[in-house]
């Protein structure tokens, strides 16, 4: 900076006043720092800087010290000052000649101004003022570079301690032994990790090391845990005095000073760190700066473990998870393979690669018809395509063909399914092969068995009726002959109980045997009185049972309806006949009919021990006994009564259903339609 001309100025300007430096710098404090605001900025092209590169807390209070220094001699200068300065641009991430063009640009400032006002300073201050603001720039720009060479060392020392790969807690401990060796002023230093909502000592070296480990601090309480909550450092002047300080090793260690700063990954908390002194009230701006870099580098290192925990820990479940999968692969007896967009296979198990004529080493990375054989590929391509497509699995489809494993002719079902990540990303497609040959061998082999049963069944019951009725009709004629005795005509009628019983068995069989050979039980219907029909079937029991009370109860005044008489009159017949075999001898057996505005409602309620509840849910099943038969005793019917009974009210469309109660006896009730209702009903 040099004295401006004195021929450069009008004689009015000479002969007036001249101010001193410090008069100039306090009178033009203000406009300087916008000079030098919009010269920065004119330095960047006009465009606002993503960081600000001037000294936004600083610059005002450096004029203020230059113009004191200016008057009152160097020893004015405040260092601290200047390495509170330097510590800010370093911390930045500001290199030394970024900071150099700062003080530079004010210099340029300041004589704008001088020239601007045409004013001439007294004799020597323009000289002072400049060997003052080198004095500054000098001792910034040497603070700025041993702080620098300084964290620089520091930094290598605490790489240095990584190259082992040791454990979290022993890296924290060692790059906190780093700043203290470092900084002279730090007896005590600490990393607390966040573990759910408080902060846990760690790590930690110096005073109190033992005592302060695995201390906790809820997050929002005491000092650390309120900064760590509000992410923003902290400074306590005196620990041991200090109330919020809520570590009590600490506190009786005389601690002084105490900072501390949040652990950060991006917006991520950590945890916080802090150091403390016993013998400093406060630390320096280059203890400072050293720490945040620690601090930085710390959160660094947490955040890298914690990741790579995480990655080995995922790399462990999914090697677990594959070593599960290849089990249950090996092990099942069904085909299982994975297959990808492409339909190349990913993985196979042994049941299917041996299906396939190929081991599974072979398959992987190979498309599906480079591995399945002809004829086979084209169906399962078909299904594999229709998953991917749709993202729906497709089952049931049949593949048949010889069998490479047992040499003969197989068939398989095989599904497909779709494969996908948690969050729904469909990754590919699944297959499961099953061989059912054996199956479908044995269903065949059934059908067959219960076709003859059936057949045959349909057979006897159709040529057993000739003579039957033959027998029938023989006892019948016997029965009127005037000259027979009382055991002779005792005969008869247990000639007669047996042909009815054996009628209604065959009845029954026929009846089955329709509906199991296709076209069900066929009904002719009519327009019909129910109470005829019902008291027509009660009188012919009763000559078959004259022993036995037979009655008929009728409620309402119309009981006609569209019915076949022969299916009523069978169905009411094998609801009695059961009821006399289970009710006690000397119990009545009640009809009920009911006339209903839509239907007739029929109820057949006997006396005796109630039916088993473990019988009841198969009750109308073929060949089921009502009752469990009694201990020495043989099975007294076939079990199709109530099966027939059922199939002949379901073609009626209507309902039948039953009520056993201790105490109450036994009902039967059918609910019989009068007219046919519309397609597709479901009676009650």
């Amino acid at each position: 900076m040099q004295e401006p001309d004195s021929h450069s100025v009008d004689e009015h300007a000479r002969s007036g006043p001249r101010p001193s430096a410090a008069e100039f710098l306090r009178a033009n404090h203000d406009v300087l720092l916008t000079d030098w605001q919009q010269a920065m900025l004119q330095q960047l092209g006009g465009k606002e800087p993503v960081r600000p590169p001037w000294l936004i807390d600083h610059l005002p209070e450096l004029l203020t010290t230059l113009a004191d220094a200016v008057e009152l001699g160097p020893e004015a200068l405040d260092e601290r000052l200047e390495a509170a300065h330097a510590a800010a641009r370093l911390d930045a991430g500001f290199d030394l000649g970024e900071v150099a063009q700062e003080y530079a640009l004010l210099r340029r400032c300041i004589l704008h101004r001088l020239e601007a006002q045409e004013r001439m300073l007294r004799p020597g201050d323009l000289t002072r003022l400049e060997e003052t603001l080198d004095r500054v720039v000098t001792r910034t720009m040497t603070f700025f570079w041993s702080m620098k060479q300084r964290i620089l060392q520091t930094l290598d020392r605490m790489s240095e301690a990584t190259l082992d790969d040791p454990d979290m807690e022993t890296l924290l401990e060692r790059l906190l032994t780093r700043l203290m060796e470092s900084a002279l002023t730090v007896d005590t230093a600490a990393v607390m990790m966040l573990e759910d909502d408080a902060l846990v000592v760690r790590a930690a070296v110096g005073l109190g090391t033992d005592e302060v480990k695995g201390l906790r601090v809820p997050v929002g309480q005491g000092v650390s845990g309120q900064a760590a909550l509000e992410r923003r450092p902290f400074f306590v002047r005196s620990a041991a005095t200090d109330p919020r300080v809520l570590f009590e090793p600490l506190r009786r260690s005389g601690l002084r000073a105490l900072y501390g700063l949040p652990l950060m990954d991006g917006e991520r908390l950590l945890g916080m760190a802090y150091m403390g002194s016993r013998t400093a009230f406060a630390f320096s701006e280059a203890d400072v700066l050293l720490f945040h870099a620690v601090a930085e580098r710390a959160s660094a290192h947490i955040a890298q473990t914690e990741l790579h925990a995480r990655e080995h820990e995922a790399r462990k479940e999914a090697e677990r998870s594959l070593a599960l999968l290849d089990s249950l692969l090996d092990a099942a007896p069904v085909g299982i393979a994975f297959l990808d967009h492409d339909l190349r296979y990913l993985r196979i198990n042994g049941t299917l690669a041996r299906l396939n004529s190929n081991p599974v080493e072979a398959h992987r990375g190979r498309t599906l018809h480079e591995m399945v054989r002809t004829g086979a590929e084209a169906p399962i391509e078909r299904a594999l395509r229709q998953v991917l497509e749709t993202g729906r699995p497709v089952q049931d489809v049949l593949l048949e063909g010889p069998d490479p494993v047992r040499g003969r002719a197989g068939v398989w079902r095989a599904d497909c399914f779709p494969v996908r990540t948690p969050d729904g990303v469909l990754l590919g497609v699944g297959c499961t092969v099953v061989d059912i040959t054996d199956h479908k061998r044995a269903e065949a082999a059934l059908r067959q068995a219960i076709d003859f049963r059936e057949e045959l069944i349909a057979v006897l019951g159709h040529d057993l009726r000739n003579p039957l009725h033959a027998v029938n009709a023989s006892a019948f004629m016997l029965g009127r002959a005037p000259d027979l005795d009382t055991g002779a005509r005792r005969s008869v009628d247990r000639i007669r109980k047996a042909t009815a019983r054996m009628t209604r068995m065959i009845n029954d069989i026929l009846d089955f045997a329709r509906s199991r050979l296709g076209g069900g039980i066929p009904v002719t219907r009519q327009h019909v009185n129910m109470v005829e029909l019902c008291q027509g079937v009660l009188d012919e029991l009763q000559v078959v049972y004259p022993e036995r009370s037979l009655s008929l109860e009728v409620r309402g005044d119309d009981l006609w309806g569209e019915w076949d008489p022969d299916r009523v009159t069978q169905v009411l017949g094998n609801l009695v006949v059961n009821a006399l075999q289970h009710a006690k001898s000397d119990t009545p057996v009640v009809t009920t009919l009911t006339g209903e505005p839509t239907d007739v409602v029929m109820r057949v309620l006997n006396e005796g021990d109630p039916i088993p509840a473990e019988l009841l849910p198969r009750l109308f099943d073929p060949f089921k006994a009502g009752h469990l038969p009694d201990p020495g005793t043989k099975q007294r019917s076939l079990g199709l009564g109530l099966y027939i009974v059922s199939e002949i009210v379901q073609v009626h469309q209507g309902s039948v259903r039953v009520e056993s109660v201790p105490g109450e006896g036994t009902t039967f009730t059918v609910r019989w339609p009068r007219v046919p209702p519309p397609r597709g009903y479901l009676p009650p």
